[in-house]
């Protein structure tokens, strides 16, 4: 071969190099995606698919499914309904938010009247309540009330300690009469900037521990550093004397 056809040899060489490591860079910048928690792909230190490891939310398996406490209709004497359930998580470390509930209502022979969804946040190690108002009226009569979560459902998430800032519930005291009963609590605020919007639910049981009333209200600003009321009234006489009265305040998770 002579010179001259080992120098075109040569320079086609490193042209044809030059040509296939840029087809390969592209092909790359193209076809290959960054490892992530939402490929739907498990990699990087992941223990499932786009959970546990480096990725913000837990794996499903390795967590305990929601608990539903109960759940329970209450009818008045006008005929309005209104649901009270409550949901553990005994996760101790791990929470979720916006997780997604259904809620179905059956009356007599097995009759579905009313599906009510939403959504909650769970806490870790602790119950939330979910309150419904008025789902069924007139006369309807609710036989039987129950609240479903997906276990599939919850997108779970480590959270070593509580970010948010709840008021503490002091002072609560039953007023009214027998027929309009009322029930007020002590909302304190303990940061130093102002709650605003904070829905409330009061759970009402009876001396067996059975649930006889229950409402939910929403005080519109407690102060930094203060204090506010929330109130709660019935048009309707309780079922039975109340024995224990519990007040949560609701706060989302940020």
């Amino acid at each position: 071969m002579s010179w001259a056809a080992r120098r075109r040899f040569f320079i086609l060489l490193i042209i044809g190099a030059f040509v296939t490591a840029f087809i390969a860079a592209v092909s790359i910048t193209i076809f290959y995606k960054t490892p992530s928690c939402t490929d739907g792909t498990q990699n990087q230190d992941e223990e499932g698919i786009d959970c546990g490891g480096s990725c913000p939310y837990l794996c499903t398996a390795q967590k305990q499914p929601p608990t539903v406490l109960f759940t329970k209709a209450l009818t008045n004497s006008a005929g309005r309904t209104d649901i009270i359930a409550s949901i553990e998580n005994k996760n101790a470390s791990a929470a979720a938010k916006n997780v997604p509930y259904r809620i179905m209502l059956y009356g007599a022979n097995q009759v579905l009247l009313q599906e009510v969804t939403g959504t909650l946040d769970l806490l870790p190690g602790a119950a939330t309540p979910v309150y419904v108002p008025g789902v069924v009226s007139g006369k309807q009569a609710v036989v039987g009330a129950f609240l479903s979560i997906a276990s599939s459902s919850p997108q779970w998430f480590l959270m070593a300690t509580d970010p948010r800032i709840v008021p503490r519930v002091s002072n609560t005291q039953q007023s009214g009469t027998l027929a309009m009963p009322r029930i007020d609590a002590t909302l304190s605020n303990p940061s130093v900037t102002d709650l605003r919007a904070v829905s409330v639910i009061v759970i009402v049981r009876g001396v067996r521990g059975e649930v006889i009333a229950a409402s939910k209200t929403i005080v519109q600003t407690i102060p930094a550093q203060g204090e506010a009321i929330a109130t709660f009234t019935w048009n309707s006489a309780f079922v039975s004397a109340p024995a224990s009265i519990e007040v949560v305040p609701i706060i989302p998770l940020p």
